[in-house]
């Protein structure tokens, strides 16, 4: 959930054109945080395939 809401959060500040760079930037590396944190807990959840 909280990925949504940064990525919503992040699409308001960039079409606003006002938005504060440093900020955004804030926002999008936050955003690519929780992605991978949301794919290693995926991959930990999902058994090894068989060999």
């Amino acid at each position: 959930m909280e990925h949504a809401d940064l990525d919503n959060l992040i699409d308001q500040v960039g079409e606003q054109g006002s938005g504060d760079e440093l900020t955004l930037r804030r926002l999008k590396k936050r955003r690519l945080l929780l992605r991978d944190q949301i794919a290693r807990l995926e991959a930990q959840l999902e058994p090894p395939e068989p060999a």
